[in-house]
């Protein structure tokens, strides 16, 4: 089976929001990622992004139209996993951290701290380095 995965960039001006993974993640610990999670049987990936925003962060966004990024991996196999980037730049709320098992920091990132850190996903880098103004 194969699982799919929504992430969102939430961008304020010049910076970006990562989430540090505790760690005791089974996956990916002790590195920043950007903020999402699984999308249930049934669910629209959109509406699956808008759910764990909400429930990650208190956060209300209004996501539409295609990913920005789509990270494939075995998703012929059992374990493969399908990961949908979407790029936020407007939401309502104050993102704060409301799941303190998945995340014990939320930090806004502009590009030259991004280098600096360990990310969970080479990808997302590259992604952000993109998006992201210089300086």
């Amino acid at each position: 089976m194969v699982h799919v995965i929504v992430s969102g960039a939430l961008f304020d001006g010049h910076r970006v929001l990562l989430g540090h993974r505790t760690t005791t993640r089974r996956d990916h610990p002790n590195s920043w990622s950007l903020l999402g999670g699984h999308v249930e049987p049934g669910e629209e990936p959109t509406a699956a992004l808008v759910r764990e925003l909400r429930e990650e962060l208190g956060a209300g966004a209004d996501v539409h139209g295609s990913p920005a990024l789509r990270i494939e991996r075995d998703p012929t196999t059992d374990s493969g996993v399908i990961q949908d980037v979407w790029v936020i730049r407007a939401w309502r709320g104050q993102p704060h951290t409301l799941a303190g098992d998945e995340h014990d920091e939320l930090r806004w990132v502009s590009a030259a701290e991004l280098g600096q850190l360990n990310l969970a996903h080479d990808e997302h880098a590259q992604l952000l380095r993109e998006l992201l103004p210089a300086g």
